[in-house]
């Protein structure tokens, strides 16, 4: 976090009178745990500890740059400048690796005053531009678990064409190539797979939410 810092004797004294409210808190570790609940293997989740102010996606709006970057290739590392350098991202957190059917990934992030909102992205590489999106959720002081089910958002930068030759994961193989011919534009609740291309749905589709979020204080 970016901070100004103004000396004078004003200021001076009036912070000996009154401690500000941000400094009186400590900073504290919230835990989110991430259990892939579907049968897509799930790029390496982001998950960010922010203010209200922060958002990383918002459903019906176009989606950005950096979010797109994921959605399509499961590319986490503009997302991840993008959030290191906004103010109001007190903290956040790559995954090392993919989040595989079944298993959870573990985060620890600091969590301190106004910045008490989580959020957290994935690809489902198996698609054209469908990700996991938990968006502004709220750590409440006084609960110490909360649970929150994710669902599988759709970025509507590229068609839904199901095509390996514009998907990244398996069976395909083809990161970095885009169908976005027809594309939707903006991000809405993915549709899910319908077996139009060469994708199974047996396999591949899915049923919302994808992930479970546990958030521990």
């Amino acid at each position: 976090m970016k901070r100004t810092i103004v000396i004078g004797l004003l200021v001076v004294v009036a912070a000996m009178v009154s401690v500000p409210a941000m400094a009186q808190e400590m900073v504290e570790t919230v835990t989110v745990r991430i259990t892939n609940v579907s049968k897509q293997i799930i790029s390496p989740p982001v998950v960010a500890s922010h203010s209200w102010k922060a958002r990383i996606f918002i459903p019906g709006l176009v989606a950005s740059t950096e979010l797109s970057m994921l959605a399509e290739d499961g590319d986490p590392s503009a997302l991840a400048d993008l959030l290191a350098a906004n103010e109001d991202v007190m903290d956040f957190a790559v995954a090392d690796g993919p989040l595989l059917p079944g298993e959870t990934l573990v985060f620890e992030l600091a969590s301190q005053g106004p910045f008490d909102r989580i959020s957290a992205v994935g690809m489902l590489v198996t698609t054209n531009d469908a990700f996991f999106g938990l968006d502004n959720f709220v750590v409440v002081r006084d609960n110490q678990n909360q649970r929150v089910s994710a669902p599988a958002w759709d970025a509507g930068t590229e068609f839904n064409s199901e095509l390996c030759g514009f998907i990244p994961g398996p069976p395909c193989g083809s990161p970095f190539v885009r169908d976005t011919t027809d594309a939707e534009g903006f991000i809405h609740t993915h549709p899910g797979l319908h077996g139009d291309g060469d994708l199974s749905p047996a396999n591949w589709d899915w049923r919302n939410p994808v992930v479970d979020i546990l958030v521990i204080k």
